[in-house]
């Protein structure tokens, strides 16, 4: 089994969604530890990615040509550290994605890619209170369901589960990374919301897949 291109649209139309449902729950989260504006960056981005692709003459070819436009609306519509990190995370993931389809290690590919984007850009690494709690143990979850044989829709469903862990873990840490760094220890009780907010990405990846089965 593969994911195509027809997957890759869905997933950000599914990606669309959530954060639009989730809008008033990460900028609570935000509110909590930052600016207060995490949800509605990342709707008025993902409304912009809509637009972006409602409006293409023809389907993208390739599954790194969903994710560059991804990748390049986000980071021209987006406030704040989300459309930088979000905008390199797809970029760095569509460069892995040249072709119509991806299999399992394909899958792979695409999250490490993203994971090495966002600490690029963020300079930060796990323990940090960041989105990265949340991408780095998906991509290494992805990784081993892959070795282990799993199907693409399977590999990412063990990427979304090992998100979800991630984030609800940065909730007692302490922020060194970023606007909630200057809490010091008040930042620790909250719930990173860059982690959600890529918990749910994740979430909608997976999604799709089922969809597409």
């Amino acid at each position: 089994m593969t994911l195509d291109v027809a997957w890759a649209v869905d997933w950000v139309r599914a990606s669309a969604a959530t954060v639009v449902e989730h809008r008033d729950e990460l900028v609570e989260l935000d509110r909590q530890i930052g600016d207060g504006d995490h949800g509605e960056n990342l709707k008025r981005g993902f409304t912009a990615v809509l637009a972006k692709l409602d409006a293409l003459e023809a389907p993208p070819a390739t599954i790194g040509d969903v994710l560059k436009l991804v990748a390049t609306t986000l980071m021209s519509t987006v406030g704040g550290a989300a459309g930088p990190l979000y905008g390199t995370a797809y970029l760095r993931a569509a460069k892995a994605c040249g072709s119509s389809s991806v299999d399992s290690a394909g899958v792979v590919a695409l999250l490490e890619a993203g994971l090495e984007g966002i600490v690029a850009r963020g300079k930060a690494t796990t323990g940090e209170k960041t989105m990265v709690d949340a991408w780095s143990p998906a991509a290494e979850a992805a990784a081993k369901a892959s070795a282990d044989g799993a199907q693409p829709a399977q590999v990412l469903e063990a990427a979304a589960v090992a998100a979800a862990a991630g984030a609800e873990a940065t909730v007692p840490l302490v922020a060194t990374k970023g606007r909630a760094s200057y809490l010091g220890e008040r930042s620790a009780g909250h719930l990173d919301p860059g982690a959600r907010s890529s918990q749910l990405i994740l979430e909608a990846a997976v999604a799709a897949a089922d969809r597409a089965a």
